[in-house]
C-alpha cells in the first residue's frame, strides 16, 4: 500500500506544481484560454491526444478489450484515421484562419468565419460547449472516484473529491498553459504505462501463442472482427459505430484549440507525426491489456469471471487487477498516477474550453463587449470553478441514481454531444465557401438535439431502430447536423452575400 501512496502523492504533487509554475506566466486572456499561441508542436500534439483520449482509454477500451477482444481495434482504426484527418486536412487552415481572425476560442473563429454580427452563434456555441462538456467531465469525475476505489480501497466519493480538488488547483491558477504543460507530463505517462503492460502480461503468459489459445479456449469470438455472430446487419451496424468514433476528432473545440495555440503553421506535419505514433500505439495498447487481462486473469486460481471479476461492469476493472498481478509493488503506484492522468488531463482542459465560452464568448461578447481583457482573468477562474462543481454535483448524483454504468458509454455520450455540434460546421467552414452563418447556426442545433434524440429514441424507431441502436448516436446525428448545414446554407441567398470575401481567405489558408 505504501507504493500506491507513494506513487499518488508524487503525481499529484507534480501537478500542483506546473500550476504553480503556469500561474507566474499567465499574464492575460490569450494567456489563459490559448497559452498566448507560442506553443510548439510537441506540446501540442501530446496535449491534444491527452486530452482526446480521457479516462475512456484507460478504463473504457481496455475493458472492450477484455469484453469483446480484438473488436476493440475497430475502435483504434477509428481513432487513428479521425487523429491523423484532423491533423492532416484540417489543423493548417484552422490555424491560419484563426491568426488571420486573431481568434482566441472556437466562437471567436465562428463568429468571424461566418461574418455573424447577431451574436447568435457566439451564443449557441457557447451555450453547447457549456451543456455538453459538464456533462464530459462528470464522466471523468466519475472515473476518478472508480479509479481510486479501484487501486487504493478508498471510498468511490472521497476519491472523486480528491481528485476533482486537485485538478481545478493548477486548472484554475494556471490555466491553458497549466492544461498544456500537465497534459504533456500526462501523456507520457499514459503512452508509457499502456505500451508496457499487455508486454509484461504476455510474458508473464509465457508468450503470444498462450495468450490466444487461452483466448480462443474462453470464448473463440474473442478472436474474431466480427464477434460471436458473424457478419450480420447490427454487426456492421455496430462495427460503423466503433470506426467511426474518430469523427469526433474532426472539429471538437477542446482538440481544435491546441492547433490554435500553436506558434507556426510549419510545425503541423511534425505534430501529425507524433499524434499519429501515440494514438496508434496507445490504442492499441489498451485493446492488448483488456486481451491479456481477459486471459491471465481467467486462469484456474488466479480469478474468478463474473460480475464480481474481470467482466464485472464492463470489464473496467481488467487494467488495476492485472497490474496488481503482474507488475512489481513499486510500479503499482505508478499506474494509479496512469489512470488519473488520462481522467485529469480531460477535465482541466474541458474546463478551461468551457470557461472560456462562459467568460469570453458569453459574458464579454455578449454582455459587456466594452470591458477590458484584463478585467476577466479573475472571472475566467471563477467560471473554471464554478462550472468544475456543477460537474461535480452531476457525477455525484449519477452515481448515486445509477449503479450499473459503464466510463466508456458515459464519456461517449458527452463526446458525440460535442462532436455531432460543432464538427460538420468546423469542416464545412473550412473546406466550403457557401456555408453561412443560419447555416452553421442550423447545423449546430440539430447536431446538439440529434445526439440525445438518436441516442434515447433510436432504438425505438419503426423498421430501422435495431440498426440504429447498434450503430449509436454519433453517425447519425454527424450526418443529420452536416446535411441540415448545407441546406440552410444553399437557400440562404443573404447569408451568402455576407460571406463572399471569405472565399479568399480559405484559399490563403489552404495554399
Amino acid at each position: 500500500m505504501i507504493y500506491k501512496v507513494v506513487g499518488v502523492a508524487l503525481y499529484l504533487a507534480v501537478l500542483l506544481g506546473i500550476g504553480v509554475l503556469a500561474s507566474r506566466r499567465t499574464k492575460d486572456m490569450k494567456d489563459y484560454f490559448a497559452g498566448g499561441k507560442k506553443l510548439g508542436f510537441w506540446a501540442v500534439a501530446f496535449s491534444a491526444r491527452a486530452t482526446g483520449e480521457s479516462a475512456w482509454l484507460l478504463l473504457g477500451l481496455t475493458g472492450m478489450g477484455a469484453t469483446v477482444g480484438v473488436r476493440g481495434f475497430w475502435v483504434v482504426l477509428g481513432e487513428v484515421l479521425g487523429v491523423v484527418g484532423a491533423w492532416m486536412l484540417m489543423s493548417k487552415r484552422f490555424k491560419r484562419l484563426t491568426d488571420t481572425y486573431d481568434s482566441l476560442t472556437i466562437p471567436d473563429y465562428l463568429e468571424s468565419r461566418f461574418r455573424d454580427k447577431s451574436k447568435r452563434l457566439r451564443m449557441v456555441a457557447a451555450a453547447a460547449l457549456v451543456v455538453f462538456v459538464t456533462i464530459y467531465v462528470s464522466a471523468q469525475i466519475d472515473a476518478t472516484g472508480t479509479a481510486f476505489e479501484s487501486f487504493l480501497g478508498v471510498n468511490y466519493f472521497a476519491g472523486a473529491l480528491i481528485g476533482f480538488g486537485v485538478v481545478m488547483a493548477y486548472s484554475v491558477t494556471g490555466g491553458f498553459l497549466a492544461v498544456v504543460w500537465s497534459d504533456v507530463f500526462q501523456g507520457t505517462l499514459m503512452f508509457l504505462g499502456l505500451v508496457l503492460l499487455p508486454i509484461v502480461g504476455v510474458i508473464a503468459m509465457g508468450g503470444p501463442s498462450e495468450v490466444t489459445s487461452t483466448l480462443h479456449t474462453i470464448d473463440p469470438s474473442l478472436l474474431s472482427l466480427a464477434g460471436p455472430d458473424g457478419w450480420t446487419a447490427p454487426v456492421i451496424a455496430s462495427t460503423l459505430g466503433l470506426a467511426l468514433i474518430g469523427l469526433g476528432f474532426l472539429g471538437s473545440p477542446q482538440i481544435f484549440v491546441r492547433f490554435l495555440a500553436l506558434k507556426d503553421p510549419g510545425e503541423i506535419p511534425k505534430g501529425t507525426m507524433v499524434a499519429f505514433v501515440w494514438t496508434l500505439l496507445a490504442d492499441a495498447g489498451a485493446v492488448l491489456v483488456g486481451m491479456v487481462g481477459r486471459a491471465y486473469l481467467d486462469q484456474p486460481g488466479v480469478l474468478m469471471t463474473g460480475k464480481e471479476g474481470v467482466l464485472g461492469n464492463g470489464g473496467q476493472s481488467v487494467l488495476p487487477l492485472l497490474v496488481e498481478a503482474v507488475m512489481p509493488p513499486m510500479l503499482i503506484g505508478l499506474y494509479i498516477a496512469i489512470v488519473l492522468s488520462a481522467i485529469m488531463s480531460t477535465v482541466d482542459s474541458l474546463l478551461v474550453v468551457a470557461s472560456s465560452a462562459a467568460v469570453r464568448d458569453g459574458y464579454q461578447k455578449v454582455l459587456n463587449p466594452d470591458i477590458p481583457d484584463e478585467k476577466l482573468i479573475t472571472k475566467s477562474r471563477m467560471a473554471t470553478l464554478g462550472l468544475g462543481l456543477v460537474a461535480l454535483a452531476l457525477a455525484m448524483s449519477v452515481a448515486v441514481v445509477m449503479e450499473e454504468r459503464t466510463i466508456f458509454w458515459f464519456v461517449i455520450f458527452g463526446w458525440s454531444g460535442i462532436a455531432a455540434t460543432f464538427c460538420p460546421t468546423m469542416i464545412l467552414s473550412l473546406y466550403w465557401k457557401g456555408m453561412t452563418a443560419n447555416g452553421a447556426l442550423a447545423s449546430m442545433v440539430t447536431g446538439f438535439l440529434c445526439v440525445p434524440l438518436f441516442k434515447f429514441g433510436g432504438p425505438s424507431f419503426p423498421v430501422v431502430g435495431e440498426l440504429l441502436g447498434e450503430l449509436g448516436e454519433l453517425p447519425p446525428a454527424f450526418v443529420a447536423a452536416g446535411v441540415v448545414g448545407i441546406a440552410v446554407s444553399l437557400m440562404d441567398p443573404s447569408g451568402r452575400a455576407r460571406v463572399e470575401g471569405v472565399g479568399a481567405e480559405i484559399d490563403e489558408a489552404a495554399a
